[in-house]
């Protein structure tokens, strides 16, 4: 009587583990499904220490990072990346953040440019020289179209010169009618917070060098225009 007691608790158990890892499995379906932050919430609310939990907490990560990334660049501010950096140091969005914060950087430094070059002091008197002397500059500024003067920043990464070369071929793939013909260089630049790998194009007119970067931010990919000053 007794051992047919415990063999009538020891199914029920059995039947009870069962249902219950069966409404697991549908609730992790049904979250899969859905695939938004909220239903992943709502799961590990649910099952905290489940066998779902870790690809849970995966994806809810990978889905927190997304919408922080969408947010910054719909901002597109310097400060918007450099939050999503704070936020996110190693993700998948990272390295375009940090190519961003770079170009920001680098196109805030033209408007400087100039102001330097008319301040009446002995340092700008001494630069203006050099430009002066270079009649192909000179000729250049009558025909842009043969200046070759201009270039582009496609990119600047931490992790090193391949990283730059691997974005290359993947700008290259993609945009093989926009880029034909051009030759990268990679062009390291210390940094407080290490060196920097930035993808460059030089040689370029001003037009053509304006419209590289008018398509590629049209679709949504970083570019920045380089002057004759930072050559």
């Amino acid at each position: 009587m007794v051992f047919n007691k415990v063999i009538l608790v020891l199914c029920l158990t059995a039947l009870l583990g069962v249902s219950g890892c069966s409404r697991q499995q549908s609730d992790w379906e049904k979250a899969v499904g859905a695939n938004t932050a909220e239903t992943y919430e709502q799961f590990l609310k649910k099952y905290p220490s489940g066998d779902f939990t870790a690809q849970a907490q995966a994806r809810l990560k990978e889905l927190y990072e997304e919408r922080d990334w969408q947010k910054a660049r719909d901002t597109d501010t310097l400060e918007g990346y450099q939050a999503f950096l704070k936020q996110y140091p190693e993700g998948k969005w990272t390295e375009e953040a940090r190519i961003r914060v770079e170009n920001f950087t680098l196109a805030s430094a033209p408007t400087a440019a100039p102001a330097a070059a008319a301040a009446p002091n002995p340092a700008a008197n001494a630069v203006a020289p050099k430009v002066a002397a270079a009649p192909k500059a000179v000729a250049a500024t009558a025909a842009t179209s043969k200046a070759g003067t201009y270039g582009i920043q496609l990119g600047a990464f931490k992790s090193g010169a391949d990283a730059a070369n691997a974005r290359w071929a993947q700008l290259e793939k993609k945009y093989p009618k926009l880029l034909t013909g051009l030759t990268p260089k990679v062009a390291p630049k210390k940094s407080a917070s290490g060196t920097l790998y930035r993808l460059q194009i030089a040689n370029l007119s001003e037009k053509h060098a304006a419209s590289i970067c008018k398509t590629l931010k049209e679709h949504s990919q970083a570019c920045t225009m380089l002057r004759p000053a930072h050559s």
